[in-house]
């Protein structure tokens, strides 16, 4: 089989499955997703997927870990956080001292 239609084939099929299970998650019952403990794992995984998203943008080039300005940047926002300081300082604390440190070298 043609790699590039094997490709495609893959792509429409994990289509297929999402479109799937996202009409299985409006076809649930309501009351069931009110329920304390759902609700809580739902909460759980949805900050799990969202850490692991950043970890994995902070630490890898293609399939190859790299350290470079984006973890010291990722400290300084989670500091800035930890602060409470608003999004939009966060958001520029990082930036400036990525750019910072790429521009150092």
């Amino acid at each position: 089989m043609n790699p590039d239609v094997a490709t495609w084939l893959a792509v429409l099929a994990a289509s297929a499955v999402c479109f799937g299970i996202k009409l299985v998650g409006h076809l649930v019952p309501e009351h069931w997703l009110a329920e304390p403990r759902v609700a809580r794992t739902a909460s759980l995984v949805t900050v799990a997927l969202l850490a692991a998203l950043v970890a994995v943008q902070t630490v890898t080039t293609g399939q190859a870990v790299s350290l470079d300005a984006r973890l010291p940047a990722l400290v300084v926002a989670a500091v800035a956080l930890a602060l409470r300081a608003p999004f939009v300082v966060v958001v520029i604390l990082a930036a400036g001292t990525a750019a910072g440190l790429r521009a150092l070298g």
